[in-house]
């Protein structure tokens, strides 16, 4: 599969202990938005907290932190990667 027809998606700290696994590749055929992105990932590890995990993360895409948009508004193009950052405590 060319990279360009994925998202992948990284999951850090509690992301990535509730995902059980560093990073997902969502094949895409086309662009998704982050909601659906976000959907895709919850969907790929059932059973886990992942859904409550992602929804307190930090976004970013490519470089690029997503703030406070909407992610129904987001597009995320096929060969991105978005990165979910949980907060962190210390600081």
């Amino acid at each position: 599969m060319l990279e360009t027809n994925i998202i992948r998606v990284r999951y850090w700290a509690a992301a990535k202990a509730a995902a059980g696994t560093a990073a997902d590749d969502l094949p895409v055929s086309g662009p998704l938005t982050l909601a659906e992105v976000r959907r895709r990932a919850v969907d790929l590890h059932p059973g886990t907290r992942l859904a409550e995990v992602l929804q307190a993360c930090s976004t970013l895409l490519g470089e690029q932190p997503v703030g406070s948009r909407d992610p129904n508004q987001v597009v995320v193009e096929p060969g991105t990667s978005v990165e979910f950052l949980p907060p962190f405590a210390g600081g």
